[in-house]
C-alpha cells in the first residue's frame, strides 16, 4: 500500500510514496549503529554545531516548512510559522545548554571519589504524530542527538513530505550521514524493528492504542520508553476569573490546529454562578473566528488533517446532543475540504462521551459546577492525566488547587503549552517519561555510577 500525502483543504492527492522494504529498514538500523560508534565519540562541542547550524537553517526557510506542513495536514498557515520558529528555539535551547546538562556529576560518598556520568544509549526510534509535524520531530531528535544518540524517525502515514524534508534538513545541518535516518514505514515494519531488538530506546507520541501496542513490545525487550499519549486536559474556571481572559485563551486552546492538539482544553469546568456568562462569551468569540483556506494568513481554523477523523467527532456531538447537551454553532466551514464546523456545547453530563473521551477536534463543552471540590473531582475524573488550567485572581488558591490535579503540567491563568526548558509529560494513559529540559535530553542515557576506592 501506498504512503499517501493528501491535502485537507482540497482533498487532492500531493504525492504517493512507495514504503521502504523492511530489508532496507534494517541496513538502515545497520547504518545508524555504525554511525553511532563515531557520533558517540564526538566531543560534545562539536555534536553541538551542527545543532546550531539547524537553528539557523529554520530561520531562514521557515515559511518553505510551514507551507509544508500545511499543505500536509491542514493547520493554518500563521500557526505552522509559529510551530517553525519554536523548533529554531528548541535547537538554541540545546545548543546552550546540552554541555552543562551532560556533565559529570560528583557526589561526596565514602569513596576517595564518586560520580554519575551520563552516557549514550545507541539507536532511538521516534514513532511521530501529524499534528505538529516539525515540533514533535525536532523535540525528540535534537536532545536526543546531542546527548550522543542516533535517531530513526518512523513519522505518520500522512505527513511523509514533511518526514523527508527533515531528514535533509539534518543532513543540510552537517550531521554525519545516518546519524538521522527517515524511514517511509508503516506501522507494522516499526513494530518489527522493536520485536527483533534492533533498536535501543523508543520514543512515541500518539494515541493510547499505539502506546499500548509499542510498550509491550519495548516491555519484552527491556527497552527504554517515553510515552506522550492523549489528553483530556481541564480548563477550570472559578467564580472570580477574568473572563475575558479566560474565554479568549480558552477558544485559543480549543480550536489551533483545528483543535488536534494533546494540550488543548478539552473539558470547560465552570463555576455555576458564572457558567451562563462564560458561555455566551465563548460562542461570541469563536463566532468572530475565520475558518477556511490554511494558506490564507487570515484563517484562525482549518481543515481537520484526515477525512476518517470527521465521523468520531459527529459521533461525539451526536451523543451529546441526543443526551441533552445545547449546541451552539460556530463559524460554518466551506463545503470542500475536511471540515467540521466549530462547536460550544452548554449543560454537558458526566455521562456524554465528550467528557469521557479525548475530543480531537474543535468540539468544546462546558460542564458547570457547584464547588471547588467537585471541579477537582470532575478535573480528575479521567483516564488521562497530561495538562490543565486554572483561573482564578487567587492565585495562592490556584496553587494548592494545583496540587491536587493529577496531570503533568498545570497553567495557571496561562494556557499549557510546552517549553524547552520546562518537563514535558502526562500521568496516568497520557504516557510517561519527559521531553524537553534537562529531564528529555536524559531520557535516552544511561547514568553510571563511577565511584574510585580509598
Amino acid at each position: 500500500m501506498k504512503i499517501r500525502s493528501i491535502n485537507p483543504f482540497s482533498g487532492k492527492i500531493n504525492q504517493e510514496f512507495d514504503p521502504l522494504p523492511y530489508a532496507e529498514c534494517e541496513r538502515a538500523v545497520s547504518r545508524a549503529r555504525k554511525a553511532f560508534a563515531q557520533w558517540r565519540n564526538v566531543p560534545i562541542d562539536e555534536r553541538l554545531k551542527p545543532i546550531a547550524r539547524l537553528a539557523s537553517i529554520l530561520r531562514e526557510r521557515t515559511r518553505e516548512y510551514a507551507q509544508i506542513a500545511t499543505r500536509e495536514m491542514g493547520k493554518p498557515i500563521r500557526q505552522s510559522i509559529s510551530e517553525i520558529q519554536k523548533c529554531a528555539i528548541v535547537c538554541d535551547y540545546y545548543f546552550e545548554n546540552s554541555e552543562r546538562f551532560l556533565r559529570d556529576e560528583t557526589i561526596a560518598t565514602s569513596a576517595l571519589k564518586s560520580y554519575v556520568t551520563f552516557e549514550p544509549l545507541g539507536v532511538i526510534l521516534g514513532i511521530m504524530p501529524w499534528n505538529f509535524p516539525f515540533w514533535q520531530v525536532l523535540r525528540w531528535a535534537v536532545p536526543t542527538l546531542a546527548a550522543g544518540n542516533t535517531c530513526l524517525l518512523k513519522h505518520a502515514s500522512n505527513v511523509p513530505i514533511t518526514a523527508l524534508e527533515i531528514e535533509k534538513i539534518f543532513r543540510e545541518a552537517g550531521f554525519p550521514d545516518n546519524v538521522f535516518q527517515t524511514l517511509l514505514i508503516g506501522a507494522d515494519s516499526a513494530e518489527r524493528l522493536i520485536e527483533g531488538d534492533l533498536v535501543e530506546g523508543v520514543s512515541l507520541t500518539g494515541s493510547v492504542q499505539a502506546g499500548s501496542k509499542i510498550g509491550s513490545l519495548t516491555g519484552r525487550q527491556i527497552r527504554k520508553l517515553v510515552l506522550e499519549l492523549g489528553g483530556s486536559d481541564p480548563f477550570i474556571v472559578l467564580e472570580d476569573a477574568d473572563l475575558d481572559k479566560a474565554v479568549s485563551t480558552g477558544v485559543n486552546s480549543r480550536v489551533a490546529n483545528a483543535g488536534q492538539s494533546c494540550i488543548a482544553a478539552k473539558r470547560f469546568i465552570v463555576a455555576k454562578p458564572v457558567a451562563d456568562r462564560f458561555v455566551e462569551k465563548f460562542v461570541a468569540a469563536l463566532g468572530r473566528l475565520r475558518i477556511g483556506d490554511p494558506m490564507n494568513e487570515e484563517t484562525d481554523i482549518g481543515p481537520l488533517a484526515r477525512e476518517e477523523f470527521l465521523p468520531d467527532l459527529a459521533a461525539q456531538l451526536e451523543d451529546a446532543e441526543s443526551k441533552g447537551a445545547t449546541v451552539h454553532r460556530g463559524p460554518r466551514p466551506p463545503s470542500e475540504g475536511f471540515f467540521f464546523q466549530p462547536v460550544v456545547l452548554s449543560g454537558v453530563t458526566l455521562d456524554m462521551k465528550v467528557a469521557r473521551e479525548e475530543v480531537f477536534g474543535p468540539i468544546a463543552p462546558v460542564i458547570s459546577a457547584g464547588s471547588e471540590e467537585e471541579m477537582i473531582r470532575i478535573a480528575n475524573d479521567t483516564e488521562f492525566g497530561l495538562g490543565a488550567a486554572i483561573w482564578t485572581k487567587d492565585t495562592d488558591k490556584a496553587e494548592r488547587l494545583a496540587k491536587e490535579i493529577a496531570a503533568g503540567f498545570v497553567a495557571i491563568n496561562g494556557i499549557v503549552k510546552s517549553d524547552p526548558r520546562l518537563p514535558f509529560g502526562g500521568i496516568k494513559k497520557s504516557g510517561f517519561g519527559r521531553e524537553l529540559s534537562h529531564y528529555g535530553l536524559r531520557e535516552f542515557v544511561n547514568v553510571k555510577t563511577i565511584i574510585i576506592g580509598r
